[in-house]
């Protein structure tokens, strides 16, 4: 009797699953439809309101810090950064733009080569070279290198 019980509930198990493929089979099926794809694009038009990315962090490497920058920035509004050696004017201007959130008017890029040195007369060096970016910002903006 016991043998007839089990096997009657295996024979109902099957039936009941043989009965609720068909249903998981339509379920997965509307679960498959692609997602349309949404492709988000940068409004390079109003560039003020566009954030700052990890790539404008990486563009931007650091400030030059000499008096000739100093007085650039005093005097002709100009600003000077080392750059990644691999972008261009726009990439840097862009970068700039959205970082320090003023208006860029001109770029200009420079790559600074290495040099050789001497230490004490006996030893020889190398001073590395790097890429410099001056950019001009727009009349009536500025920014502030060195905040509190």
């Amino acid at each position: 009797m016991a043998d007839e019980k089990k096997v009657a509930k295996k024979e109902t198990k099957k039936a009941t699953e043989k009965a609720e493929a068909p249903k998981k089979e339509e379920a997965s099926k509307k679960a498959v439809k692609p997602a349309k794809k949404e492709v988000v694009k940068v409004n390079t038009s109003n560039k003020d309101m566009a954030k700052a990315n990890r790539y404008d962090f990486s563009v931007i490497i650091a400030p030059i810090i000499t008096e000739k920058s100093m007085a650039m920035i005093q005097n002709q509004n100009q600003a000077t950064f080392k750059v990644k050696p691999s972008a261009n004017k726009t990439q840097v201007k862009l970068a700039f733009e959205r970082l320090f959130k003023v208006k860029a008017t001109h770029v200009s890029v420079v790559t600074v080569r290495a040099k050789k040195t001497t230490r004490g007369g006996r030893y020889q060096g190398k001073i590395q070279g790097y890429k410099k970016a001056v950019i001009t910002i727009a009349e009536g903006q500025a920014i502030d290198l060195f905040k509190e």
